[in-house]
């Protein structure tokens, strides 16, 4: 079993930043791939960014003001998020895929921080 634990999610003005945090603890040999995904309501859930083994991926809304970085001793992803914008506003998730006890892959989700930006 993986917990994840989010943080920093809040309310911001436009052009404003905020630093959301993702740890994962539990029975966890490796992680693959750490990111973060957004949803506003009535609209799908979409990618954020993601690191992996491969470098980082970002969503083209958020390239030049969003940074994800990953510290692997702690098994904890972060988003600076700078120079928000009010449709950066939605909830946040964080998302972990990697390989457990067994050799076990899991992918996990966190349970989600709002993130609200005002005009």
């Amino acid at each position: 079993q993986v917990q994840l634990v989010e943080s920093g999610g809040g309310l911001v003005q436009a052009g404003g930043s905020l630093r959301l945090s993702c740890a994962a603890s539990g029975s966890i040999i490796s992680i693959n791939a750490m990111g973060w995904y957004r949803q506003d309501p009535g609209k799908q859930r979409e990618l954020v960014a993601r690191v992996s083994r491969g470098g980082a991926i970002y969503a083209d809304s958020v390239k030049g003001r969003f940074t994800i970085s990953r510290d692997n001793a702690k098994n904890t992803v972060y988003l600076q998020m700078n120079s928000l914008k009010p449709e950066d506003t939605a909830v946040y998730s964080c998302n972990v895929a990697g390989v457990g006890i067994y050799g076990r892959e899991f992918n996990y989700w966190g349970q989600g921080t709002q993130v609200t930006v005002s005009s």
